[in-house]
């Protein structure tokens, strides 16, 4: 009872001071010194203090964007309300004060370790876009679907048995999701308490769309771009960019915020190394922050390997993540921002990692690490839970090498500039994580085990990347500390 009438007064002080411009700054100034604490000084008696820097810049952007785009009217009250709610409390306040910390704590002592922070899930994948290289390798004329009772049943677990208030939705297109009825927005509504993030192309979110999110509260999505409208449309399809950009201003006028997300090739390198691109969507556009994710040779991305940025590419666009966290921009490459998550987070490593369940059940380490042992439908059938997927071997080892990689010492971790352990450490991978009996998610992923050609591109790759980038995190992480 004590811990709710705590978080009430401090939601209700906070709504107060939220309603003015001077209550916004004072805010703003109270969370810069308390974040600076929290995440910089008392960081540095577990971590290195350019990888607490790192996250200090990040979240402290993250906030600052986030109140431009409220001031500029791109953002409603009632959603700085419900992140408050849904977001703050439920998910990165203390967790007693919330039910969430009970059930964590009852998983922790059954399991002995603690749950992942999240699950990534693909409800569908059916798309109505056919974009190059696709991890989904999706289509608008076919594609698997959960049936939504065992989606419904997935989110009670995760809700449940984690104690997780945070789910990613991917694809395929979440909102083209349809089965026994329902659609997508009836897991919004139902589990309300729950943050969700939903990876979309845009194209269908309507005015009607973009309302009903903003009544909804919890659901916030992430906008895929290529670039301008050139890359975008020569990898999504003619006429694409502009469908996205009238998303955007439908989102804009219905105060629901956005994310960008942006797939990084060697066809649009220059542009993600460019001012003009991160100035055009946070600027002109209002993104609340952009994801960076490089492509990867899977799904239908095996015919397109050379697109892969390679690795003095990828030093580059460090180096102008780096540069734009110092602008105040707040964006998240998922391979070379491995400093904000302490590197790797797959393999439903505790403490904030997470897994991966596909539109076939398939339940995978990573979206990115496209090999699964456990099936939803299997340990259904067998009276289990998604939580005994957790300890199959080839997840066990893959948070073993996340532990002695760095987890489990931040300040001995070996390089978080290589975090990845399919794409920077594939040699490993494939010796000591990847178990003989794991079953590739399509054709693709069963083709790169035997392709000989496919193993020696990735760790050639892994060699040369980490020529590049070991030098980097002895001189400007390690000696810095």
């Amino acid at each position: 009872m004590t811990s709710k009438i705590k978080r009430n007064t401090y939601l209700f002080l906070i709504r107060r001071a939220f309603n003015t411009k001077t209550g916004r700054k004072i805010i703003l100034d109270q969370f810069d010194k308390r974040a600076y604490k929290a995440i910089v000084e008392k960081g540095l008696e577990d971590n290195l203090r350019e990888v607490q820097m790192k996250k200090y810049q990040w979240i402290k952007a993250l906030v600052r964007q986030g109140l431009k785009n409220y001031e500029k009217g791109y953002i409603s009250y009632h959603i700085i309300e419900r992140l408050l709610e849904v977001l703050g409390f439920n998910n990165f306040f203390r967790d007693t004060l919330t039910d969430a910390g009970k059930v964590k704590e009852a998983f922790r002592k059954k399991y002995n370790t603690k749950p992942p922070l999240f699950i990534t899930i693909s409800p569908t994948q059916v798309c109505n876009l056919r974009c190059k290289g696709c991890y989904a390798a999706s289509s608008p004329e076919t594609g698997a679907t959960i049936p939504f009772d065992i989606l419904d049943r997935i989110l009670d677990e995760n809700h449940n048995i984690f104690g997780s208030r945070f789910v990613v939705v991917s694809g395929g297109e979440p909102l083209m999701y349809k089965s026994q009825g329902k659609t997508i927005f009836d897991i919004f509504e139902k589990y309300n308490d729950t943050f969700f993030i939903f990876y979309t192309n845009g194209t269908l979110i309507t005015k009607e769309v973009a309302e009903k999110l903003t009544k909804t509260g919890n659901a916030f999505p992430q906008i895929s771009v290529e670039g301008f409208e050139k890359e975008t449309d020569e990898r999504r399809g003619k006429g694409v960019f502009q469908r996205t950009l009238d998303a955007m201003k439908n989102l804009r006028e219905a105060g629901m915020p956005f994310v960008i997300s942006v797939t990084g090739t060697r066809r649009n390198i220059d542009t993600l190394l460019s001012d003009e691109f991160y100035d055009f969507w946070f600027e002109e556009q209002g993104a609340t922050y952009m994801w960076q994710f490089q492509l990867m040779p899977i799904g239908r991305g095996k015919e397109v390997f050379d697109l892969m940025p390679s690795p003095e590419e990828r030093v580059k666009l460090y180096r102008k993540w780096e540069e734009l966290l110092e602008r105040g921009y707040p964006i998240a490459d998922f391979w070379n921002s491995g400093v904000l998550s302490n590197g790797c987070i797959a393999y439903g490593r505790e403490s904030g990692g997470y897994f991966y369940i596909d539109w076939n059940g398939n339940i995978m380490p990573c979206v990115f690490i496209p090999y699964y042992i456990n099936n939803v439908y299997d340990l259904y059938k067998q009276g289990k839970t998604i939580a005994d997927a957790l300890f199959s071997d080839f997840f066990k080892k893959g948070r073993e090498w996340q532990k002695k990689y760095g987890y489990a010492c931040p300040k001995k971790a070996e390089n978080w500039l290589m975090p990845c352990s399919i794409r920077d450490h594939y040699k490993y991978f494939r010796e000591n994580i990847l178990p003989e009996n794991a079953k590739g998610e399509d054709k693709f992923a069963e083709e790169a085990k035997s392709s000989k050609e496919y193993y020696e591109k990735l760790v050639e790759y892994d060699k040369k990347l980490k020529e590049l980038t070991q030098p980097i995190w002895e001189k400007e992480y390690k000696k810095n500390s």
